[in-house]
């Protein structure tokens, strides 16, 4: 496992449908975690394109 993001905790707490909770597996926070990454990843590689420094929302 790699290094964690996101919060598993976080996501059992947004995890609901229609006021309902719902489980959450394992897996389902690993890939979401992966994917967080990738964003952040991502953001990082636009702000320094575009020679700044600082990550800020519309590097998403």
């Amino acid at each position: 496992m790699t290094d964690m993001v996101v919060i598993k905790a976080k996501i059992k707490e947004f995890a609901k449908y229609n006021d309902k909770k719902l489980n959450v597996s394992g897996e389902f926070a690993d890939t979401l975690n992966e994917k967080v990454k990738k964003l952040i990843e991502e953001a990082c590689r636009r702000a320094k394109e575009n020679n700044r420094n600082t990550v800020m929302k519309k590097d998403l």
